[in-house]
């Protein structure tokens, strides 16, 4: 018998099911790329197969036991107050944790589900026709849908950073959008923060705590001596998770996310975060771009600016960053490698460039 169940006011379509038996066929016809996971769900097995995102290496599978799936969709209904009844857009491939929550959320909450394919042109013809209380994007959706986004009250956003340039865009928004912070570890977001000026009305109890993530209810946090945060919740996942993301704790429920340990340059002894130097420069390179240190051999690693561009115009990096910031190099590149959710491929870039040894100096 399978360990999963549906809420009996689940709706897919606006059509009800009475289980598994009628839901399944339906899916299969409608939803082909759904069906895989939709049927893994319902099997007797008391587990689901699950792989990363491949944000920092090749993509593995993990098992992830479906009573932790149920927790964190809890989790997510609650905190966001979403009854039986909501309306809800899916956008997203179940092969990746994203989108395979949001059925897991819809079926056990009661939701009424409308599925349209991850490219943006049917999500630009469903968002002009109708209206929903809930969903999910990465950057790269939300960016190309704007003029539509607002029809989502609540839109959730993952999968990568959040470009100053795009949250401008999105500021005065009137839906709420807000960030996660999470990864198939984790059963996707552990935690979130707002991104507009609508989802920050009430959100923070005092002014210290903007641009902090708040974690969901029974998230507890720290760090360990890499300054790494560690996530315990024994109703997601068996063990605390030792992540390699550098943050800032401001109190057990909230932090601030400030780069990947992985990414750390250490140039003649100074630690550098990329991220927090691109923090910096975004507002001023309108193309794609990235922090990276190469081999030096008096500095052990020099900090690069590598862009997606034949060349950039001026910039007055002293007045922006600090000494130690400054790039000793500029490389520019025709193309950035991306991953399957739209990130930029570090690894892949940089393996490429030392490669093909095609690069010119600032």
């Amino acid at each position: 018998m399978s360990s999963f169940t549906m809420h009996p006011e689940f709706r897919l379509h606006g059509f009800s099911f009475s289980g598994k038996s009628e839901l399944l066929p339906f899916v299969k016809k409608q939803f082909p790329s759904h069906y895989s996971f939709l049927s893994d769900l319902f099997d007797d097995k008391d587990y689901i197969i699950a792989k990363t995102s491949g944000s920092t290496g090749q993509p593995k599978p993990i098992r992830i036991p479906k009573k932790h799936l149920i927790n964190s969709a809890e989790k997510t209904i609650k905190f966001f107050d979403l009854q039986p009844g909501t309306k809800v857009l899916l956008n997203l491939s179940s092969d990746f944790i994203a989108g395979k929550m949001m059925w897991v959320r819809a079926l056990i909450g009661g939701w009424n589900l409308e599925v349209v394919l991850p490219e943006n042109r049917y999500i630009n013809n469903i968002l002009q026709q109708k209206s929903f209380d809930f969903g999910a994007m990465v950057p790269l959706q939300m960016s190309a849908n704007l003029n539509n986004i607002h029809k989502i009250s609540k839109l959730i956003v993952g999968g990568g950073v959040v470009s100053k340039a795009l949250q401008k865009k999105i500021i005065d928004l009137p839906n709420q959008i807000f960030a996660t912070y999470g990864m198939t570890e984790t059963i996707t977001h552990i935690a979130v923060k707002p991104l507009n000026s609508t989802a920050e009305q009430n959100f923070y109890s005092d002014d210290s705590l903007k641009g902090f993530y708040q974690c969901l209810e029974g998230i507890s946090i720290s760090v360990d001596e890499r300054d790494c945060l560690m996530i315990t919740a024994k109703d997601i996942a068996e063990n605390t998770i030792v992540t390699n993301d550098i943050v800032q704790i401001k109190d057990e429920k909230h932090f601030k996310w400030l780069g990947r340990y992985d990414n750390i340059i250490n140039s003649g002894g100074i630690k550098l975060i990329p991220e927090e130097i691109e923090k910096k420069l975004a507002s001023y390179i309108p193309v794609n771009f990235f922090i990276a240190g190469f081999p030096d051999e008096k500095l052990g690693q020099k900090l690069v600016l590598i862009v997606e561009a034949k060349q950039l115009r001026s910039i007055d990096f002293e007045q922006i960053l600090s000494k130690y910031e400054i790039p000793k190099q500029i490389i520019f590149i025709d193309n950035m490698f991306l991953t399957s959710s739209g990130k930029i491929n570090r690894n892949k870039v940089l393996e490429s460039i030392l490669k093909n040894n095609t690069f010119e100096n600032c």
